[in-house]
């Protein structure tokens, strides 16, 4: 278990205190732990805490099996809060919502909350106030709960989950106490309740118009900007630094070094260096590679000094032959630490393939990038680290990354991490699957296959994958059983592409459409023993 995650996540819930999307609950924590018993405020924070981790940990499942698009979720979420807004502001309304929680008011009374309107009902506020807040911190939640892939656990989702309903809820409870408090001090306040109440429940309407329209609004009066066209980068400073650049940490359980005799950070002092940890199966670390080799060419004689960091994600990426193939085939002659035990990148707290640690000539980390793009901005940091000062235009190099709406999500096949099958997996033993219908997004077997938990066998010729997606490109990691070339057709829509040979463990593209679609695609076994590990798409 990584408790660093947990902690991190924790904070990072702590943070919202300072986010927009905190506004439009306040009002609601304030108003309703104003009234009621003293054991109110713990209700809420409570109710607050439960059901947040509970949807949270609930909703992406219920997207997937119902096909909910998430902006239904968030304005669905937005016309609560107004309707809560408009109970504050509504004397009828509120009276029934009072009504409608006084039995849970006096049903606290067994956890001991005594009086009227304490901890039971302060459970029903806090639960509806965490469901309402959970789409709106949707964005932030996502990369607090992107998975460790040593720990890829479902208790460290709870406890990563929890973790971070903890922190945002410490902040509420602060005010909900300090607010009642305050109220009962100031008696002219206190007299005035009711009004109080209203300006609370304008507060409310006027933040949901703001998280429902602010985008919009600002696009309104904000002109229209070219952003097609070249644009000069000085190297004059670093863009989007860390706030506060630490020690590149060592290498650490390295099993192999590919184009270099080993290397230290401290033989590394007085360069600049780029970590680039990758994996040569991940079709994301695949797109950066073009960048990543350019900058070697373009800046080793200058001082820059590119460290692959090859972090495996399947057990075949650490056959050292596989990845000096992938050397080769990439054209990377730059030195390659074969992380084969996740230390380094446990050693760095990584999460994500491809991942970039920009380090200075003192050994600190100043500059990171997760994921694809900002490749302007990576270069610009190399540059300024290196001493040029002069301009460089943006050109072809560096296109927008082009995006598809509604494509496919990756796809794991092993059961260790698969979801979006269609009927039901036996795991660790041969099974046959029969035919079934495909909603979008998901996939399923076809013959006779034996589902291990990072990848699943063919284990009969005529055994075939099939998968409803939507994309322009999609690829998949193959590879067989016995090592030896196989043959596989592939069918899109009902009719014959194309025959594959898959030669090695690697990833291979299966379809490149014209533009993003709604298709199916049915993989092919021509022999028993083809192995299949992960479907990634692309435009």
């Amino acid at each position: 278990m990584n408790s660093f995650d947990i902690l991190l996540s924790f904070l990072e819930g702590l943070a919202l205190i300072a986010s927009p999307c905190i506004l439009p609950v306040l009002p609601l924590v304030l108003s309703t732990s104003i009234e009621g018993g003293k054991a109110r405020p713990f209700g809420i924070i409570a109710g607050f805490i439960v059901s947040f981790s509970a949807f949270v940990l609930l909703s992406r499942k219920l997207v997937e099996a119902f096909h909910i698009d998430t902006d239904i979720i968030r304005n669905a979420s937005l016309v609560l809060l107004a309707i809560m807004g408009l109970v504050l502001l509504i004397d009828k309304l509120s009276d029934k919502f009072s009504g409608l929680t006084q039995g849970a008011a006096n049903f606290g009374t067994k956890f001991g909350a005594g009086g009227e309107g304490g901890f039971g009902s302060g459970l029903i506020i806090g639960a509806l106030i965490g469901l309402v807040w959970t789409p709106c911190a949707g964005p932030i939640l996502a990369a607090v709960l992107v998975q460790v892939i040593r720990q890829n656990t479902d208790l460290q989702s709870v406890l990563v989950t929890v973790g971070f309903a903890l922190g945002a809820s410490i902040p509420m409870f602060i005010i909900a106490m300090l607010g009642r408090k305050f109220m009962k001090k100031v008696g002219f306040l206190t007299q005035h309740a009711y009004a109080i109440r209203k300006i609370f429940g304008v507060l409310m309407l006027v933040s949901v118009i703001y998280l429902g329209f602010g985008g919009a609004i600002q696009s309104a009066v904000t002109p229209a900007t070219d952003a097609t066209a070249p644009a000069p980068i000085a190297a004059t400073a670093l863009q989007n630094p860390l706030d506060k650049p630490y020690p590149a940490p060592e290498f650490a359980g390295i099993q192999a070094w590919l184009n270099s005799n080993p290397l230290t950070m401290a033989q590394l002092r007085g360069k600049i260096v780029l970590i680039d940890f990758w994996t040569y199966s991940c079709i994301n670390c695949v797109r950066t590679l073009p960048y990543v080799t350019a900058w070697d060419a373009k800046y080793r004689d200058q001082g820059l000094v590119i460290i692959g960091v090859h972090s495996p994600e399947f057990e075949f990426e650490k056959n050292i032959d596989n990845i000096k193939t992938a050397l080769d085939q990439r054209g990377i002659h730059y030195p390659v630490a074969v992380d084969n035990n996740l230390a380094t990148w446990v050693a760095f707290n990584n999460k994500f393939w491809p991942a970039h640690y920009l380090i200075n000539r003192d050994g600190q980390v100043v500059y990171t990038h997760f994921g694809e793009g900002d490749y302007d901005v990576t270069e610009n940091n190399i540059r300024y680290l290196l001493g040029f000062k002069d301009k460089i235009q943006i050109n072809e190099m560096y296109p927008s990354l082009p995006t598809g709406e509604g494509q496919t999500q990756e796809t794991y096949i092993g059961y260790g991490r698969a979801d979006r099958f269609e009927g039901t997996q036996q795991h660790d033993k041969t099974t046959t699957y029969p035919a079934a219908d495909l909603p979008l997004h998901h996939w399923t077997f076809n013959g006779a296959w034996k589902v291990e938990k990072q990848f699943a066998t063919a284990e009969k010729t005529g055994a075939s994958l099939r998968l409803h997606f939507k994309s322009k490109k999609v690829f998949l990691v193959l590879g067989t059983q016995d090592g030896q070339p196989q043959q596989v057709t592939l069918t899109l829509n009902g009719q014959p592409t194309d025959t594959l040979t898959v030669i090695g463990h690697t990833l291979y593209q299966l379809v490149d459409q014209p533009a993003a679609q709604d298709s199916t695609l049915e993989i092919t076994a021509t022999a028993p023993g083809l192995q299949a590990y992960a479907f990634t798409f692309g435009n």
